[in-house]
């Protein structure tokens, strides 16, 4: 039985497995933010159609002159890209033939993008008895002879936000040996945009900030994300990208994105609220729970993880399972963090589970 790479695939996932899907699906395997995409888009909608009848700007503009007020960058340290993951596949084709760091447990696509362009992945895994903490020691003794690291901060699946310190630390030794940082800031704006490694990109020319539209505000379905680097290392990805490869409906969406400060502020208070909530519960039923900082978590039970999944399954409700994890091996559980509602009813339906067991 292989279950899907990603969460968000309830049909797919109850096929893979051969359980018949219930009328009435709870999705938690996903996260993206439940408040649904921003008023100001919802408002605009009949206005915003009117952009399928043109070609859209080749360089994903007004979006890109977004982000570049929105971070206070240069225009030419903007790549914009068909979703996070458009522009990780981007990303992968710099090193063909090259020796990449990943730190595993981690979200799954930075192997998958970078093995079919012919890198070479070599994972460096956290240790579970040590929190699945950045492993430091092995990442800077592995510097020197990459070409490239990923680190997603926070990171997928744990939720676990590096220090400063310890980004600074490898981002200052990966510069002394010419190798390549990637930081995966697809969850960063449910923690605080303070946190952000963007305004050191003018330092390092071997910095890459990758980011999402997608997770903060729930627009899936139009794909948009960015990359933010030096202007020369932007003009050569770019030279790669098809052109036209971002949609102009997309474009003007994300100008509105990022305009809503108050919509943002909100879903930081939501996801942290509802993950303090589902961690204490958690606890009082004796799981393990990593200190997230983003908008899911990630539990262990004490019982089997995967019968837990299953039976769950059974009842509707769709967690993220860890079976592609390396680390995790399906003994772990990702919970995104939805409306209050769903979450109520998740624990309703876990409560018993766990008194039965």
């Amino acid at each position: 039985m292989r279950l899907p790479e990603h969460g968000a695939n309830s049909k797919r996932l109850y096929t893979s497995i051969n359980i018949p899907m219930p009328d009435e699906v709870l999705d938690f395997s996903e996260n993206c933010n439940p408040a649904g995409p921003p008023p100001s888009v919802v408002e605009a909608w009949p206005t915003l159609i009117s952009t399928l009848n043109s070609y859209p700007d080749p360089d994903g503009q007004p979006f890109r002159s977004a982000v570049s007020v929105f971070h206070q960058v240069d225009e030419q340290q903007v790549l914009i890209g068909n979703g996070a993951a458009d522009i990780l596949s981007l990303l992968a084709g710099n090193y063909r033939g090259k020796r990449v760091l990943l730190i595993d447990p981690t979200f799954s696509e930075y192997r998958a993008t970078l093995e079919v362009n012919g890198a070479e992945v070599v994972s460096l895994q956290a240790s579970e008895a040590e929190g699945f903490e950045l492993p430091m020691r092995q990442i800077l003794e592995a510097l020197p002879t990459a070409d490239a690291i990923y680190i997603c901060t926070p990171n997928n699946p744990t939720g676990l936000l590096p220090t400063k310190n310890e980004l600074l630390t490898i981002i200052e030794a990966a510069k002394n040996s010419s190798t390549d940082v990637v930081l995966d800031e697809a969850f960063i704006d449910f923690v605080d945009e303070s946190k952000s490694f963007i305004p050191q990109v003018a330092n390092y020319s071997n910095l890459f900030i990758v980011r999402s539209m997608t997770k903060m505000y729930a627009i899936p379905g139009i794909r948009l994300g960015y990359v933010i680097a030096h202007p020369e290392r932007i003009k050569t990805l770019k030279q790669r990208a098809s052109h036209w490869h971002v949609n102009g409906l997309a474009a003007e969406i994300g100008v509105f994105c990022l305009q809503e400060e108050v919509y943002r502020q909100q879903a930081i208070l939501h996801a942290q609220t509802e993950r303090i909530k589902m961690t204490q519960f958690l606890r009082s039923h004796c799981c393990e729970v990593l200190n997230s900082s983003t908008n899911y978590l990630v539990m262990k039970p004490m019982q089997d993880a995967k019968k837990l999944y299953k039976d769950l399954l059974n009842q509707g409700i769709v967690l993220r399972h860890s079976e592609n994890f390396r680390g995790m091996d399906g003994r772990w559980l990702r919970i995104g963090m939805k409306s209050e509602t769903m979450m109520d009813t998740l624990r309703e339906a876990m409560d018993p589970w766990f008194k039965r067991q």
